[in-house]
């Protein structure tokens, strides 16, 4: 028998919690049985105080055994999934999910959806026509073992401690914490059944982690989780701190994708593909999935298969099976109505961007959401033409603004100016991946 006040006392005076401790707050809250001022007195004295490495994992595993876990015994071979800490423009779930899967991988996504600034897998793949999303779990599973991938939602029985909190956290300023970001992170992942994880943490001005420092702290901290609950785990450092490839926006993010995986290209005024990024870190991503499955003996020889699984067209056929078993259709993608150019006022080099005003741009627009409960446009969003260090000229088209309210576009021009900062002299961007950690 606990008393809820005596654990929070506790945290705050900076003691570790024991296991039981941990399990008697959580199971208590998600009933119902604690209120959520007592959450919250918790969630604070965690975020100054912290957890040890033992403390998060019990919090973790609470939080996973507040809800049901899904049984994936019934797919042969070694399950894969990637999780991405989140950023403006980052798209490549769509396309190493069927990367992986056209290689013979099973690659269950229990995938969520966007909230301010970063976007969100679900939205992108509702803005397809038809496309479901709410599958049951009986579906989910069937669909891997058919086609090896299926893409559904964290549903109310699935880790329901995290929904509970993470709204919470949300409003009492709590979300940076790193052992609050690890287990509801791992928890889901742990319920998701996967046997293996790769790992995209975002480090830089659009990214939830501001240094790559900071983002490699999280990094650890997740692998640690995933290896003391026996999966073999993988993490990449990528860049954040300009847009990821072409488009920032649902529909049009479909349709970078699919481009990639037609093996198409689309270049900007210097000749530069703008799809490369988004290809490059798909590919790289997916090779680390495939030798985490064993399939092959080295991340080398991953990354050349999910190179021919790309060029092939096999990924693409993936793809359209995939929306095929959500009952959706890519042949009538959303158009936007209005477009609007945003272009240089000077000349000389792209020297930064500040990414999270570009990704709070959307929201505006409607590409993405403040709250929960906002509607999502699907042909908002943002087309990017240039990289940190690209020469460009005054009159130069910098940015274009889709969607169906011209009057809402022509607000966040100003914003999108006043995002790139130009100068005279060059500066060499930071390499997409930073480091990849095994």
């Amino acid at each position: 028998m606990f008393l809820a006040v005596e654990i929070i006392k506790k945290k705050r005076r900076g003691l570790a919690l024991t296991n039981e401790e941990i399990n008697f707050f959580i199971q208590d809250y998600t009933l119902g049985k604690l209120p959520d001022y007592q959450m919250s007195a918790l969630l604070m004295a965690i975020f100054f105080n912290g957890m040890s490495d033992l403390e998060t994992n019990s919090l973790t595993k609470s939080m996973l055994n507040s809800g049901i876990t899904i049984d994936l015994k019934s797919i042969d071979g070694f399950k894969v999934d990637k999780h991405s800490t989140g950023g403006v423009g980052d798209k490549t779930s769509l396309i190493l999910g069927p990367i992986v899967a056209a290689a013979g991988i099973p690659v269950p996504m229990i995938s969520g959806r966007g909230l301010g600034h970063t976007g969100g897998t679900l939205d992108k793949l509702e803005s397809i026509p038809g496309f479901n999303t709410q599958l049951s779990l009986e579906q989910f599973i069937s669909a891997i073992k058919k086609i090896k991938i299926c893409f559904i939602g964290q549903t109310k029985d699935i880790c329901p401690a995290d929904k509970k909190i993470y709204s919470l956290r949300d409003v009492t300023a709590t979300v940076e914490s790193l052992p609050l970001i690890c287990a509801s992170i791992m928890s889901k992942k742990l319920a998701e059944g996967a046997d293996g994880l790769v790992l995209d943490v975002k480090y830089g001005d659009g990214a939830f982690m501001k240094t790559a420092q900071k983002a490699e702290e999280l990094a650890m901290a997740l692998m640690a989780i995933a290896k003391s609950n026996g999966k073999k785990v993988s993490a990449i450092l990528s860049d954040m701190n300009q847009p990821l490839g072409r488009f920032a926006g649902n529909a049009l993010e479909i349709k970078e994708c699919v481009e990639i995986m037609q093996n198409k290209s689309f270049r900007n005024s210097l000749g530069r593909d703008v799809y490369k990024e988004t290809r490059d870190l798909s590919i790289k991503l997916s090779g680390i999935m495939i030798f985490l499955s064993g399939k092959v003996k080295s991340e080398s020889e991953g990354i050349l298969l999910a190179e021919e699984m790309l060029t092939s067209g096999k990924a693409l056929a993936k793809f359209q099976e995939l929306c095929e078993i959500h009952s959706g259709s890519l042949k009538d993608l959303p158009i936007a109505k209005n477009v609007l150019e945003v272009k240089s006022k000077s000349s000389g080099f792209v020297h930064s961007y500040q990414t999270e005003k570009i990704g709070m741009c959307g929201v505006k627009i409607k590409a993405g959401r403040s709250v929960i409960s906002d509607k999502i446009e699907p042909t908002a969003g943002i087309e990017f033409f240039y990289k940190i260090g690209e020469k460009v000229n005054s009159g130069d088209i910098l940015f274009k603004i889709y969607g169906s309210d011209l009057e809402l576009l022509k607000t966040i021009k100003q914003d999108l100016e006043d995002s790139v900062m130009i100068k005279l002299e060059k500066l060499n961007p930071l390499p997409l991946v930073l480091k990849t950690i095994y």
